[in-house]
């Protein structure tokens, strides 16, 4: 009795057989799970999906088409405007009359700025503003006197002690005895010109 050769492909349904020059997982996005480790603050439901780049066979006569890599976008940093100084959010900015840095650092460490205030309405460790990914967020530091969150065509909104707040560019964060925060858009890149003939 003779054994039928078993076929190493595997079945596949009627009509999904994939075109020639193209493999099974072109145009589909590479999924990558995050596991977290011991202390880590990572979701364990995390998932992350990474578009590929897709390469394609071309057509009989046909000019191969490049394969672009993913660009990595440089990250846009806002700045701040206090007074008369700027401050980039590169790393995230504790205003007050005395700051301090927290206990806990995570991330990159702070920079502390220090501003005036006579009247002492201005608390030691006042707000904490940093940028988030592209956002920048407002958090009141536990203030004695609030902060005041002015977005552009808005209403001035008060923040409760320990609340946080997302600020477009052009919001006004008022923190007391005259010192206003500024949230200034980030630069725009420079326009490259094309040499002229």
């Amino acid at each position: 009795m003779t054994r039928p050769e078993m076929d190493d492909r595997r079945d596949e349904p009627d009509g999904l057989d994939e075109p020639d020059g193209l493999d099974e997982t072109d145009g589909l996005d590479e999924t990558v799970l995050v596991v977290p480790r011991a202390g880590s603050r990572v979701p364990d439901d995390d998932t992350i999906v990474r578009p590929r780049a897709v390469s394609r066979v071309p057509a009989a006569g046909a000019a191969p088409a490049p394969v672009v890599p993913h660009a990595v976008a440089s990250r846009r940093v806002h700045s701040v405007r206090l007074g008369v100084g700027t401050h980039r959010l590169d790393a995230p900015l504790v205003i007050g009359r005395r700051p301090s840095a927290p206990r806990v650092v995570s991330g990159p460490a702070v920079v502390l700025v220090a501003v005036l205030s006579p009247t002492g309405e201005v608390s030691g460790s006042h707000v904490r503003v940093e940028q988030v990914g592209a956002t920048v967020v407002v958090t009141d530091l536990r203030s004695t006197n609030g902060t005041v969150v002015t977005m552009p065509g808005r209403l001035p909104v008060t923040l409760r002690q320990g609340e946080s707040s997302v600020a477009l560019a052009g919001t006004i964060v008022d923190v007391g005895d005259g010192n206003l925060i500024e949230i200034l858009p980030p630069p725009r890149p420079a326009a490259q010109e094309e040499p002229r003939p």
